[in-house]
């Protein structure tokens, strides 16, 4: 029976000895020897039922028992960090994407390569493009996805019709320019607004890459938010927010830094168009009013948005027969038919070519974001980050949302956060270095 171990549970067990997972498959005081263990975060009743679906899948398809940590997302990294550490890790991990050069290059998970060339039935070809760079790290595979998918476009149609405006091709990306006309078109009467998007580096990516620029430079060693490219993106958001007053005001630090206030205000059927992922889609199937989604618009290089998503991994201390048991459960926790199971639950797009959908009408345009991972629409940029990416993002989270407020200008906050951007860069190139010095 699949069970998932609770967090009493797990340290219980911890302070015995250790779990199996970690290759202590002989300390008594965890699952026995042959157990299927595995670790995820989830997030409330529903993503629960899924992850418990998968525990079934696994237990028919490979005969064995299966036990799932599961976790919610905000301490997941913490508390996956601590078990890695202390050897009690389960036998395959979820790995968020952003997170995969950060332990890959700790070497706290294994790279993967060898067991796929070795296996005559894996196709890793099956495997969208984009998820496979986000899972690989120094040239090396160290995780199998399960979910992938671009940032788009949301718009109220509701809101559109009622001031006369047509909706926006499903297929070709609207240019800046128009996006911005919209927007302030749209920003005219009281309490309404053309855009929201999140002030923070991941949703500032997306803007970059179709600038054609980037937060790193080719070398991976310094800051190129200095670059045009990326001061160019950064400075058109901006402007949307502080000259052009086309998006729901921001009136402080505190609502600055908050990432759901982009969904929340988008929710309230004011605001024309929404920066965000399609993992948002369940959310907002609950707006009363009539939505779709687009491609991300394209700037100077094309519609080039962050692509995200999420890998199973193999922690570095499995090994023999453990490892074996391993690769045979990331096998099936990726498979066509696990991966169904995540698109019938209309959790996000799977990171298989051969998986059903996770995305279906209504609304109609749902299908845009396979078309955008196959080329056919638009574009997708694979996440760039770096072995140290939560610091990143924490340096950016302290200096970017002043400029949202409009208490710095572009320049300024570029200026503050490169001194400190450079030292955080070339400490990762450095733990490339080592990383590369290991595999050799």
């Amino acid at each position: 029976m699949s069970s998932s171990l609770s967090r009493r549970t797990l340290l219980r067990r911890t302070a015995a000895g250790g779990l199996a997972a970690a290759g202590l498959s002989g300390c008594s005081s965890g699952p026995p020897p042959g157990t299927a263990t595995w670790s995820m975060w989830s997030n409330g009743p529903e993503e629960a039922k899924v992850w418990a679906a998968f525990g079934t899948y696994v237990e028919q398809r490979m005969q064995v028992d299966s036990v799932s940590t599961l976790t919610p997302s905000d301490s997941y990294a913490t508390k996956l960090d601590l078990q890695l550490v202390s050897g009690t890790a389960s036998l395959v991990t979820g790995i968020n994407g952003w997170m995969v050069p950060t332990y890959a290059a700790r070497g706290a998970y294994r790279p993967l390569d060898d067991l796929i060339a070795e296996d005559p039935d894996f196709d890793l070809d099956d495997f969208y493009p984009a998820i496979r760079s986000i899972s690989s790290f120094a040239g090396k595979t160290y995780g199998i996805g399960f979910d992938v998918a671009p940032t788009v476009l949301y718009y109220n149609k509701t809101l559109l019709e009622k001031h006369g405006i047509d909706p926006p091709s499903p297929t070709e990306p609207m240019t800046w320019d128009t996006l911005r006309d919209l927007a302030i078109e749209v920003s005219g009467p009281k309490d309404s607004y053309g855009f929201t998007c999140g002030p923070a580096i991941d949703d500032l990516v997306s803007w970059i890459y179709s600038a054609g620029g980037n937060v790193i430079n080719e070398k991976g060693d310094a800051s190129a938010l200095d670059a045009p490219e990326a001061r160019g993106a950064i400075e058109f958001v901006i402007d949307l927010f502080v000259k052009d007053r086309a998006t729901p005001p921001i009136t402080n630090l505190v609502s600055a830094k908050a990432s759901g206030n982009a969904l929340a205000n988008f929710l309230q059927g004011n605001v024309a168009f929404m920066q965000n992922g399609p993992w948002q889609v369940l959310n907002v199937r609950k707006a009363p009013f009539e939505w779709d989604v687009v491609p991300f618009p394209a700037g100077p290089a094309g519609s080039k948005p962050r692509v995200s998503g999420s890998s199973f991994g193999i922690p570095s201390g499995v090994k023999g027969s453990d490892l074996d048991l391993a690769w045979r459960l990331l096998k099936t926790l990726t498979s066509t038919g696990a991966l169904d199971i995540y698109a019938t639950a209309g959790r996000n797009n799977p990171a298989r070519r051969s998986s059903g959908s996770a995305f279906k009408p209504p609304p109609a345009n749902l299908g845009v974001v396979q078309k955008i991972l196959k080329g056919e629409v638009g574009g997708g940029h694979p996440f760039d980050v770096t072995t140290n990416w939560n610091r990143v993002r924490l340096l950016m989270g302290q200096e970017l949302p002043r400029a949202f407020l409009g208490d710095l200008t572009v320049a300024e906050t570029i200026e503050n956060i490169n001194p400190r951007l450079n030292v955080l860069m070339r400490q990762h190139r450095d733990a490339v270095r080592q990383a590369d010095r290991r595999g050799e």
